[in-house]
């Protein structure tokens, strides 16, 4: 994919946001199920980073108590299942809602055609 390719999609962290210049870049500790990850981020984006991060391991304690799973890789194979799923959603409402503004639209001209007649 290039980048003109990558910027037609609505990513929440552009390739810039996620590798910007290391001297802007702040340390930070990431737990996610029962692994630590270090990784430098940029300090403006640290508060998504963090609710995402809480967001994957709620989602894995939640798939944890619902499903049986040998170890903690399959709960991390579920939750991305799940957040890829909940993208591919956003991105068809998303699709749907300019579908149904082009028909309002289309029938407003309509409605205008028939009141200026």
């Amino acid at each position: 994919m290039n980048s003109d390719e990558e910027s037609n999609h609505n990513w929440p962290l552009s390739t810039h946001q996620i590798m910007p210049d290391n001297n802007d870049l702040i340390p930070l500790n990431l737990v996610i199920g029962d692994r630590t990850y270090r990784v430098r981020i940029s300090p403006k984006d640290e508060e998504v980073v963090r609710k995402t991060v809480k967001t994957i391991n709620d989602k894995m304690m939640e798939f944890k108590t619902h499903f049986a799973g040998k170890d903690m890789q399959d709960y991390i194979a579920m939750v991305l299942v799940w957040f890829a799923t909940e993208q591919n959603a956003s991105i068809s409402n998303q699709v749907n809602l300019d579908n149904v503004s082009s028909r309002l639209q289309t029938l407003e001209k309509m409605i205008d055609g028939v009141l200026e007649s």
